[in-house]
């Protein structure tokens, strides 16, 4: 899954593959998939709303954001050093575009069959 987002007059593509939550666990030694559903707790996902602020961890999603934006362009720069090159980063704009791109690693494509 792809999508470019206009962050601060640029355009920056974000990709979401199979690898994602492994980058995540190679770049900050954390468990994406414990991290994402502390942010799940805090978004409410009908509305693309941050429901709990005291749940939300910003270093989290700008972790997120970066491998999702490092997935697409490896080239990128170290993540404060990326983040740092913006002047604003409107996370309430970023948040509803790409929670998606973050939440689909945890749904499944294929019903769940009974044994």
């Amino acid at each position: 899954m792809e999508r470019i987002l206009t962050i601060d007059g640029r355009q920056v593509k974000f990709k979401s593959t199979g690898a994602f939550l492994l980058k995540y666990k190679v770049q900050f030694n954390r468990d994406a998939i414990k991290d994402i559903f502390r942010l799940a707790a805090a978004i409410d996902k009908e509305n693309n709303t941050l429901t709990d602020i005291d749940a939300f961890d910003l270093e989290l999603f700008y972790n997120l954001v970066w491998v999702l934006a490092k997935t697409a362009d490896p080239q990128l720069p170290p993540p404060v050093e990326w983040l740092d090159s913006f002047s604003e980063f409107p996370l309430m704009d970023i948040i509803p575009e790409i929670s998606d791109m973050i939440f689909s690693c945890l749904t499944s494509t294929a019903p769940f069959k009974k044994k």
